[in-house]
């Protein structure tokens, strides 16, 4: 080291920066001297402060300074004119910035001839500041030149060596000169443009430190910039050096630095030397966080330099990663299990897979050492142990030698032994059992990439394991520690976890059974599963740990869908019926399913599984939805692989229509989806299934109802509400409906689940509402608590309703009690109720709901039989599946539109709606209801539009369908087809329809459709006989008229047909006059006469007196309106 130039020792620097003139005073004057121009101008420049204590200071470091003898020369130096010196450095700079280094002239000195050394030895002080800030800023000039011009290679630019800076005697002095420098010139000099010329000289860093001692409040800016100027590839170097310098002189910079250096990707090894110097404490996890930080270009910054100092064998780099491994190795043969040796190895496992770094001898024995220790069972010795089983997958290199191959092996075979001793002494619930089962559940089935991904997971950090660094380790499992059939036979003996759910850590016994399960060892092996997996979703909570949907998935596909090995193949048991119903039974809904027990079936009783004993006191929802998604997705392969299954001859078991039907799968899935947070991962898939299989519970309307009975909606009523309050408030509903209100606003005050109960009661008493005099209010107060209810169990539900509403005059044949099972086979049954249904709006539109819910039921339950039936034997009536099909088809067909037949008919005014008036409002509201409900229908449904309307229906209701379906314009597609129809009420059916369609779209279509009924009729007028032409025209006159109204450009046509027909029917009624027999135009020829009713007239001469009207009518609406538009 030099002795001209002494480092900043860490206390100089504090005291300087701090001010703290007692510690100064405390200095030896070789320990001051870097930061004498500092404390100079300290005591010569007049402060602002003129207190007692500054002037006090001042004399003190006087007294310091007394008797130094470089003191007089930074006098001197302070004594210049900087005003002149400034005017000059300023033009200097400039000529610099236009000429570069090649400028030859100086606006400071004047060439020195002697040489710039002995130049600056001989003169006063002004001139030895001039030559300094000279050479500086012609080493900046050449270092500008050098940093543009790098990367052409340029040899011409490269920063050449100064004479006045290579003599070390001269460095002190000039240091000096540039402190007072930039101290005196801060607006022409910046110390980091002037750290960054030192830095290329002699003794830079050095001189860098004397620099920022005088300045300490320029540290961090100093420090900042030597980093991000660093080049990428630099490791160390001059800037590593300054840096290292600076830290040495302000020690707790260095964790700024450090992190500064990280985040730019600078200089590594100075990082790691900053850490053993500074931070050694800190070693092990800052290395960590550099490899394994959520920053990727950090990591892949720092893995590639230590793989690279590695490789290259010298360096800083390579100096740097050497003292790193060193202090690991020191802490490797020291280290104990432990939390610090759990951190420990997994640096060296990001050393090894990460870094790509070898393992030497000394450090091989030291890990084997370490990760074959056998740790205290506690939750840190736990997480050792783990952490040991993956380094040795993770790193073979261990088990590389005969005698580290048997002691490893040793203490794995001692993890087996001691691995429910440390569960029951840790408390810990995920202990390194369940791993070590996985791992050779995995080389079983030789999934040896699953054993990378597990190593991967509990190391934390992706690392490469190779499958052929595996293969020693694979056989000692399969073959020394775990055989297969002890794996199966061990997995099953391991408890369940309690209260899995996602927040669990670590591996569990429900990975090891997924994964056997998936590699179906249980089945090769004859193991039962069914009582284990039970357990574990009862004993599920939320959040849902991931893999338990999946765990489900595989457990219906090893009890229904056999291996390529052979038909022999052991298949797991089904879960039964009354274990389900026990989960079920003490929830909410326990009532229902008491009420509904039965007796074991057949199939409900395993006989290679003891019973199981499981207390269920309250099940969880986790649990409940679970059972769910395996009672749904069981049906669903079920019914997919029906004929796979029958073909092979196997029995297996079929959950009945009337036990799914119990389950409260609508509020199950609401509640999953109002927490998504906690069950996300089942319920899209739980939606499918109910959508693909349980249509009814999946209707839009029901979901956003459900949506809207929020809890910040409800109203507030305290009321306490049982079956005696019900049965009271629906007495005497119609006389004191106030009571009755205050009832049904309680129940809606209350959650569905609160009120499921009273349900029974509550629909017991509908038909009271159906009453004349029962006000809308509560006949919509009792819609909406039925709504709610229909939250819980709709199906329950629609069956009470149904039955309630049963229509009692029907006939005793008739007033059988519907159930589950008959409303699938008939879903009319739900339109067998009482009359005053179809005058009552709020209580139609449950109707409605319960008749589109049994429709889709329906649909279901038919295409359920199918799949269920598969047709195996090509014979008989039926020969492919497509005809069955077809027969289905038309079934449902023929249903629906039976039900919209109903629906139509109920529209129709009957003499009590004319004798009141009241009930004409009725009519018009509930023909507004079933026009929204056949608008829905035929949106969906456009083929059932059309099979309605070849049915036909009665042609008074034409104007209210048209008019309230928005959906009746699909009409004009099979208009023609229906038109084309041989039955004459088909064909007038048709007109009547195209009338009315063009009044309410008039539309080209329509228009073109309209005038194909006219060309229609011109035709079968000339080609019907003369009384099946009266019987066509007749009724078809007034669509005539409407048909001008929409379109006045058909008026032509129109008038053209009905002249002709007017000149038959008058020819017609002139013969028939003239010869005045019947036996001619037949008895149809005749209707009774207006006037007088006991005599008959001709049907002719009526016609020619309606064509006469119609033709007023024509020209009165049609011709001659001044309102076409």
């Amino acid at each position: 080291m030099d002795t001209a130039l002494k480092p900043v020792l860490p206390h100089v620097f504090k005291a300087l920066k701090d001010v703290d003139v007692a510690a100064l005073t405390k200095c030896s004057t070789d320990e001051i001297r870097p930061i004498i121009p500092c404390l100079v101008r300290m005591a010569l420049i007049t402060p602002l402060d003129i207190t007692e204590y500054c002037s006090e200071a001042k004399k003190e470091i006087l007294t310091l300074l007394a008797g130094i003898d470089l003191v007089n020369f930074i006098v001197s130096l302070l004594s210049i004119e900087f005003h002149t010196l400034e005017g000059d450095l300023k033009k200097e700079q400039q000529m610099r910035q236009k000429n570069g280094s090649q400028c030859t002239e100086s606006f400071l000195v004047q060439t020195a001839v002697t040489g710039i050394a002995n130049d600056f030895e001989q003169s006063d002080s002004s001139r030895r500041m001039r030559l300094v800030l000279s050479e500086i800023l012609q080493m900046q000039a050449q270092l500008v030149e050098y940093n543009q011009n790098k990367h052409l290679n340029n040899t011409d630019c490269a920063i050449k060596p100064s004479e006045l800076f290579d003599n070390d005697v001269y460095l002190e002095e000039i240091t000096y000169v540039l402190c007072i420098s930039l101290a005196e010139l801060p607006n022409l000099l910046n110390i980091c443009d002037v750290v960054e010329v030192l830095l290329h000289v002699n003794k830079g860093p050095m001189l860098i430190s004397w620099v920022v001692a005088n300045m300490p409040d320029t540290l961090q800016e100093v420090a900042e910039s030597l980093v991000m100027n660093t080049e990428r590839v630099e490791e160390c170097g001059l800037r590593g050096r300054a840096l290292t310098t600076l830290c040495a002189a302000c020690p707790h910079i260095a964790a700024s630095v450090k992190s500064q250096a990280a985040s730019a990707s600078r200089l590594p090894a100075l990082i790691i030397n900053l850490t053993l110097t500074y931070h050694l404490d800190e070693l092990v996890s800052y290395m960590s966080g550099l490899l394994l930080g959520s920053d990727q270009t950090i990591r892949q910054w720092f893995a590639t330099f230590l793989r690279n100092s590695h490789k290259r064998a010298k360096g800083d780099g390579h100096a740097a990663l050497t003292k790193l491994r060193q202090e690991l190795l020191n802490r490797l043969k020291e280290a104990t299990a432990g939390v610090e040796a759990s951190a420990l190895l997994r640096l060296y496992c990001a050393l090894r897979g990460i870094a790509g770094i070898k393992f030497q001898d000394d450090e091989v024995a030291g890990l084997l050492r370490l990760v074959t220790q056998k740790p205290p069972p506690t939750p840190a010795g736990v997480r050792f142990v783990s952490l040991s089983l993956c380094m040795i997958l993770a790193c073979p290199s261990l088990m590389a030698a005969p005698e580290h191959e048997k002691k490893a092996i040793e203490w794995v075979q001692w993890l087996v032994k001691e691995e429910a001793y440390f569960e029951s002494q840790s408390g810990v619930t995920a202990s390194f059992g369940e791993m070590l089962l996985l791992i050779a559940i995995h080389f079983h089935s030789g999934q040896l990439a699953a054993v990378g991904e597990l190593v991967c997971a509990t190391l934390g950090m992706r690392v490469p394991v190779r499958p052929n660094g595996l293969a020693r380790i694979k056989q000692a499992f399969t073959q020394e520690i775990f055989t297969e059939q002890v794996v199966t036979a061990h997995a099953v003996k391991v408890p369940v976890t309690v209260n899995l759910n996602s927040n669990v850590p670590g591996y569990l016994p429900v990975h090891c059974i997924h994964q056997l399960l998936k590699s179906r060892a249980f089945s090769k092996h004859k193991v039962p599963i069914k009582n284990w997996i039970y357990r574990q979703l009862c004993a599920a909570t939320a959040p849902l740990h991931p893999v338990l949907p999946a765990l489900v998935e595989v457990y219906v596909h090893s009890i229904l869908i056999t291996s390529n090995k052979g038909v022999n193949e052991y298949m797991n048991k089904p879960i039964t019926e009354e274990e389900i119903r026990r989960v079920f039974r003490n929830s909410i809904f326990g009532a229902n399913f008491d009420a509904q027990r039965k007796p074991f079936a057949t199939m409900d009783t395993d006989n290679d599984e003891a019973p199981i004993e499981i207390n269920i006191e309250k099940p969880t929802l986790a649990s409940q939805l679970l059972l769910l998604y395996y009672l749904l997705f069981y049906e669903d392969i079920r019914l997919s692989k029906s004929v796979t299954l029958l073909a092979s001859g196997r029995k297996v078991k079929s959950y009945s229509v009337a036990f799914l039907s119990e389950l409260p799968i609508k509020y199950l899935l609401h509640q999953a989806q109002k927490d998504q947070m906690s069950y996300g991962g089942l319920f899209s898939p739980l939606l499918r299934l109910l959508a693909t299989h349980f249509p009814q519970l999946s209707l839009v309307d029901d979901w956003m109802d459900d949506q809207v009975f929020g809890d910040a909606s409800r109203p507030h009523a305290d009321i306490a509400l049982s079956e005696a309050t019900i049965v009271d408030a629906f007495q005497d509903v119609e006389n004191n409906s106030y009571k009755t209100g205050k009832v049904l606003k309680a129940m809606l005050s209350k959650n569905p689940t609160d009120i499921w109960p009273l349900a029974e009661t509550f629909v017991r008493h509908v038909r009271r509402v159906l009453g004349a005099r029962v006000p809308r209010h509560t006949q919509e107060l009792y819609r909406a608590a039925w709504l709610r209810l229909n939250s819980v169990l709709p199906r329950c539900l629609w069956i009470m309703t149904i039955n309630a509403l049963l229509d009692v005059h029907a006939g005793a044949a008739r007033c059988v009690a519907a159930t589950q099972e008959n409303v699938l086979v008939d879903p009319l049954q739900v339109l067998r109720c009482d009359l005053r249904v179809f005058r009552c709006g709020p209580i139609l539109k449950i109707i409605l709901r319960i008749l589109e819910a049994s429709l889709a039921a329906s649909r279901s339950q038919l295409s359920r039989h199918l799949q269920d039936k598969p047709l195996l034997e090509k014979s008989g009536q039926l020969t492919s599946d497509s005809e069955r099909e077809e027969l289905k088809n038309a079934l449902v067909a023929a249903q629906e539109s039976a039900a919209l037949q109903i629906l139509l008919e109920a529209c129709l005014e009957t003499p009590e709606d004319q004798a009141k008036p009241e009930l004409m409002w009725s009519l018009r509201e509930v023909r507004s209801i079933i026009c929204s409900f056949l608008h829905q229908i035929f949106i969906s449904e456009p083929s059932l539009a059309k099979l309605v309307h070849f049915q036909g229906y009665p042609m008074e209701l034409l104007p209210v369908t048209v008019q309230g379906i928005p959906s009746m314009h699909i009409c004009l597609d099979f208009i023609p087809e229906l038109l084309s129809q041989a039955s004459l009420e088909k064909q007038i059916f048709a007109v009547d329809l195209v009338s009315h369609l063009s009044i309410q779209y008039a539309l080209p279509k329509a228009m073109s459709i309209a005038r194909l009924c006219v060309n229609t009729l011109s035709t079968l007028l000339s080609v019907l006989p003369s009384d099946l032409r009266l019987e066509l025209f007749h009724p078809v006159l007034p669509s005539m008229v409407r048909i001008c109204i929409a379109f006045p450009s058909l008026i032509e046509d129109v008038t053209s047909l009905l002249l002709q027909l007017g000149k038959i029917c008058e020819s017609q009624a002139a013969l028939g006059h003239c010869w005045n027999d019947a036996g001619i135009a037949g008895e149809n020829a005749y209707v009774p006469s207006e006037q007088q009713p006991q005599t008959k007239v001709l049907l002719a001469e009526v016609l020619c007196r309606d064509i006469k009207e119609t033709m007023n009518e024509i020209v009165k609406k049609a011709l001659l309106n001044d309102k076409i538009y």
